[in-house]
């Protein structure tokens, strides 16, 4: 089956490829690994966001033939069966859990056992360096975020919030809904990349004891 994502123009060297939700992480990665990124064949960078991703090339030439490709990619069937699978360990110790819970209608045990059941996706990053929104979650988890948000929310922190799940990779004000923390270093300058979480990567939850 050939796909064809729609493409809107951004400038003469430039375009926004159109994708369904939680497919630009994966599409940026599948991309990648068929020789199509940032420095490869006149593209200067390719940066995913909830349902699109942004294709930059250094002409307009480049950009049509790079979009052709970009956009009618299959993901799945693209040599990217490999994917990296990173295991984040996270103590479901959260403030909001138990009310997360209740919103949900069903125990804390059922909403820790759904977010540790499978992998979950970086659709794309933002808000902050580092942070990462992770797809997968089921629908009966797409909570919106907090009426007020706190102005401080532990570096390491879990949370869901607008259908995705996150790690905050440092300390900042926030409104999602905090289900646990982790130990796990997400982001760090003096780390080459510094970034543990990149578009297309898959993440496993890892339940564990706060030590």
């Amino acid at each position: 089956m050939t796909i064809h994502r729609p493409i809107r123009p951004m400038g003469p060297v430039a375009a926004l490829v159109e994708c369904a939700p939680g497919e630009p992480g994966p599409l940026v990665l599948a991309a990648r690994r068929v020789g199509i990124g940032a420095g490869s064949a006149g593209v200067v960078e390719m940066v995913p966001a909830a349902c699109t991703v942004l294709v930059e090339c250094v002409d307009a030439e480049s950009l049509d033939r790079t979009v052709d490709l970009v956009r009618s990619i299959e993901i799945g069937r693209s040599g990217s069966d490999d994917v990296e699978v990173v295991e984040i360990p996270v103590c479901f110790d959260g403030a909001d859990l138990d009310e997360v819970a209740a919103r949900c209608a069903r125990s804390a045990d059922e909403v820790i056992g759904t977010v540790v059941a499978g992998p979950l996706t970086v659709a794309f990053c933002g808000f902050a360096p580092g942070f990462a929104y992770l797809d997968g979650l089921p629908s009966w988890l797409h909570l919106p975020r907090r009426d007020t948000p706190r102005a401080r929310v532990p570096e390491g922190s879990f949370a869901v919030a607008a259908g995705y799940a996150a790690v905050y990779p440092s300390a900042s004000p926030g409104g999602w809904n905090l289900l646990g923390s982790t130990s796990a270093e997400i982001w760090s300058i003096d780390r080459d990349p510094p970034a543990v979480l990149a578009p297309g990567t898959q993440v496993r939850i890892i339940a564990v004891d706060r030590t």
